[in-house]
């Protein structure tokens, strides 16, 4: 048995999310770009120089072509949607004094600039700017905070550089060592990853679109933030955290994150998290957490996942409580020996368990896993037979004829009917109809366990 369980744990680590190395590690900052050169300066700059600190300076319809630089207090509004177009070798605009206001405005950064400078549609190295209202189309990265405590960046729209790899674009927004800053009702689309948050905290990200790229939230080292109502779809990732503690999710939104490593929402050490209200619906994975401890998860809906829960046993103290898990493959992938994980009181859709007291709860425990589990971990391809007779049949024989000593989790005490969860957010995921071949691969799976049974007995005890 010894030898069939570290098989089942490699595979299952095999499979786990590709979030780690290099692509998640911290990232510093670039050489801070300063004022353009005379041939590649916004015809604005004249305008802005000339205006008294605390100045609002109006700016009309036309289109604009150089880079701007921002080194005192004044507010830059547009009037008629007008275009500043970068010069093409860095930051459009570039904020370097306090309380600077730009609004109103499309960016063009014409798919030039440098990652390593960070060049940026709005580049903010200052504290208590704010960016409202404008449309950042072909910059590396659209709106870059670097130690710009304070700053607001809400009714924004970002779309990045169309043709190039992900690694080759930078992050819609993306936040650096920045305590206390607010993203409001953004949509960001095809970067690299939607909101990139390092050393940054006391913010709130509240009503954002992040959509069609890699991560939605790509998060490490920072604490006490607040995310509320927004959506973030169809990427590698909806959110990938890391090293972070006492952070709050409520209402929000993942979806159709798939691949083969692909994930709803994932936690890294990460401590103290409260989430509650969300919606995550048609992803690879729904939830994945390893080495957190002391998060709650409340009144949450896991749905049309092919794994609900990947659990690892280097985690403590976490609670699942009033969730509801809705046609999911695989409940929960539980990885390693032992787990103090607290799944009581959720409701599951493929508990088959009757309420004949009446009392709203199953009358027995659910168990959330099965030794078909162990099938998905060596067997890639056994997605497709979960839903089928022979996974059934697989599991009713383990029950039956014990010979897995897999480590067993159990909601004690599962809700009979899905909870009313009317602060969850309500969107249709477009899940694929894929499951056809299963009924017909159901007998080779079916022999497959048969096989694997009867290996069980002939292996000595460990």
């Amino acid at each position: 048995m010894t030898r069939l369980r570290l098989l089942v744990a490699a595979s299952l680590l095999a499979a786990a999310p590709a979030f780690g190395g290099t692509d998640m590690a911290p990232v510093q900052p670039g050489q801070l770009e300063g004022r353009p050169a005379a041939g590649e300066s916004s015809p604005l700059q004249a305008l802005v120089d000339r205006a008294a600190p605390g100045a609002t300076v109006e700016v009309g319809p036309g289109r604009y072509v150089g880079d701007l630089f921002l080194d005192k207090p004044i507010r830059l509004v547009g009037r008629g949607r007008p275009l500043l177009v970068g010069a093409g070798s860095g930051s459009v605009v570039r904020v370097r004094g306090p309380h600077v206001t730009v609004e109103g405005f499309d960016i063009d950064g014409r798919g030039g600039g440098d990652l390593g400078r960070d060049s940026s549609g709005v580049h903010v190295s200052a504290p208590a700017a704010a960016v409202r209202g404008c449309r950042i189309v072909r910059c590396l990265f659209g709106v870059y905070l670097r130690e710009a405590p304070g700053t607001v960046v809400e009714d924004c729209e970002i779309t990045g550089i169309p043709g190039k790899d992900p690694g080759e674009k930078g992050s819609g927004l993306h936040v650096w060592n920045t305590d206390g800053f607010a993203f409001r009702r953004n949509t960001v689309v095809d970067v690299r990853d939607g909101f990139y948050i390092q050393s940054s905290s006391h913010g709130e990200i509240r009503g954002n679109v992040a959509r069609d790229l890699r991560y939605g939230i790509h998060y490490m080292f920072s604490d006490d933030n607040v995310f509320e109502d927004n959506v973030f779809e169809n990427g590698a990732a909806g959110g990938a955290l890391m090293y972070s503690k006492r952070i709050r999710f409520r209402r929000n939104q993942f979806l159709r994150n798939r691949g083969f490593a692909s994930v709803g929402l994932l936690f890294k050490t990460c401590d103290r998290v409260v989430a509650e209200a969300n919606l995550l619906a048609d992803n690879a994975r729904g939830l994945f957490i390893e080495d957190s401890y002391d998060n709650v998860f409340r009144g949450n809906v896991v749905a049309a996942s092919d794994v609900a829960l990947v659990v690892y046993a280097g985690c403590g103290r976490n609670r699942f409580e009033g969730n509801s898990f809705v046609a999911n493959l695989t409940p929960l992938t539980l990885v390693g020996r032992t787990t103090d994980t607290s799944f009581d009181g959720n409701y599951w859709s493929d508990n088959p368990e009757p309420d004949l007291d009446g009392d709203g709860r199953s009358d027995r425990p659910y168990r959330l896993s099965s030794v078909f589990d162990h099938f998905r971990g060596n067997l890639l391809a056994a997605d497709l037979f979960s839903q089928s007779f022979a996974a059934s049949a697989i599991g009713a024989a383990e029950e039956t004829f014990p010979v897995l000593q897999e480590i067993t989790a159990v909601d004690h005490a599962p809700l009979a009917r899905a909870p009313a969860l009317p602060d969850v957010p309500r969107r249709a995921p477009r899940r694929s109809a894929a499951h056809g071949p299963a009924v017909a691969g159901s007998a080779g799976i079916l022999v497959a366990g048969t096989a694997l049974l009867a290996l069980g007995r002939r292996l000595p005890a460990s």
